[in-house]
């Protein structure tokens, strides 16, 4: 019977974990050994006393490396670090997000020790895997609390009122990328009743924009913005500076900005520059959902919130950790699926001729499989 260790994530600010009693009992009911360590739940208000009753053996602090030692499969949210990694045994299978342009060491240790890496962010975008796309989960989570966090920071109403007083105008609102999670953006600030604007540089999201009540801000770049798996692809410094024009206008008149543009492997886009934030009206607000990979905005700064020209700029990295309880029901839907997609017969099965486990391994056998990482990490 394989054994499936899910530990407690000990990365600054990580709330989430990677197995919830639902999804315990799911995979006991697989035939799955299920090994949670204590507390591993209990900051998405997940208790013990509930994998217990779902079927799984808790695991206590003490208990950690030989749980690590003797797992077959470990289920993570965030990438292991160094110490974690070296506690993985050889030939075992680790779920998770690697954030390999942050985590080279671990990634390394990884590689050395055979463990195998099953990449959660490396899922290919096809119908085939919408179960397991933990990205798009996550992201909607994401662009949800983006502009609850714009709203409670901003200082004005989102919605038109008429009241006794006189009229209150609507907030407008900029959402920069329409992935899932501007998407989720927009339809949350348009909820509150705002004035929703949208700038991507992919034509053929106008459309899902303007179905959400959106106003697609047309940019002509002379091509596609598209990329590979639907995401945007990188910009010519040209081009680039034809999209910030174009923005810029609606940008400066906005109340509430939401970036959330990410090209995959690659530094955030600058979308935003301080000559724009100087031009906002004292009193505006930035989210920047795209700090963690350097920002969209360039007065953004790291896990902080900060005020800069009278605007106010929120640059939390972990949006999704805000919300754990959901976000973590979400995510572990998502890992069950896939760690369910290697099962065969009671065991764990790579099939490279299958585009999902193609896609997703990381590491196999002591190599990295990912060209990007490999290159990355040397």
């Amino acid at each position: 019977m394989l054994k499936v260790f899910v530990p407690k994530e000990r990365a600054e600010g990580e709330t989430r974990v990677a197995a919830t009693p639902e999804t315990v009992k799911r995979l006991v009911k697989e035939g799955l050994s299920l090994f949670v360590e204590t507390g591993a739940g209990a900051a998405a208000n997940l208790l013990d006393a509930a994998y217990t009753e779902a079927g799984a053996t808790i695991v206590p602090e003490s208990g950690l490396k030989e749980a690590y030692g003797t797992a077959d499969v470990v289920l993570k949210v965030a990438s292991p670090s160094p110490e974690e990694a070296g506690l993985i045994k050889e030939g075992a299978l680790l779920v998770g997000f690697a954030s390999a342009y942050k985590n080279k060491d671990a990634i390394r240790i990884l590689r050395d020790r055979k463990v195998n890496f099953a990449a959660m962010e490396l899922i290919p975008r096809i119908s085939r895997a919408q179960s397991m796309d933990a990205l798009s989960s996550q992201a909607s989570i994401g662009g949800y609390k983006a502009v609850l966090l714009a709203a409670s920071h901003l200082d004005k109403y989102f919605p038109l009122l008429m009241t006794a007083a006189g009229t209150i105008q609507p907030a407008r609102v900029v959402v920069m990328g329409a992935g899932v999670a501007g998407l989720q953006a927009i339809a949350t600030a348009r909820r509150l009743g705002a004035i929703v604007e949208v700038s991507d540089v992919r034509p053929a999201v106008k459309e899902q924009v303007e179905s959400l009540g959106g106003r697609f801000i047309e940019v002509d770049l002379g091509e596609s913005g598209e990329g590979q798996g639907g995401y945007a692809k990188e910009l010519t410094k040209e081009q680039l500076a034809k999209q910030q024009a174009v923005v810029r206008e609606r940008v400066v008149a906005a109340d509430v900005v939401i970036t959330t543009a990410l090209v995959p492997g690659r530094p955030a886009p600058r979308l935003i520059t301080a000559d724009m934030v100087q031009e906002m009206r004292a009193g505006a607000v930035i989210v920047d959902m795209a700090v963690e990979q350097g920002g969209n905005c360039e007065l953004s700064e790291m896990n902080k919130t900060v005020v800069k020209e009278g605007v106010t700029i929120i640059g939390h990295p972990n949006l999704p950790a805000t919300l754990p309880l959901d976000a973590s029901l979400m995510y572990a839907r998502n890992v069950q699926t896939l760690l369910l997609h290697f099962l065969k017969d009671g065991a764990i099965n790579y099939d490279f001729g299958d585009e999902i486990t193609a896609g997703a391994v990381l590491t196999y056998q002591g190599e990295i499989r990912h060209a990007p990482t490999a290159e990355l990490v040397g």
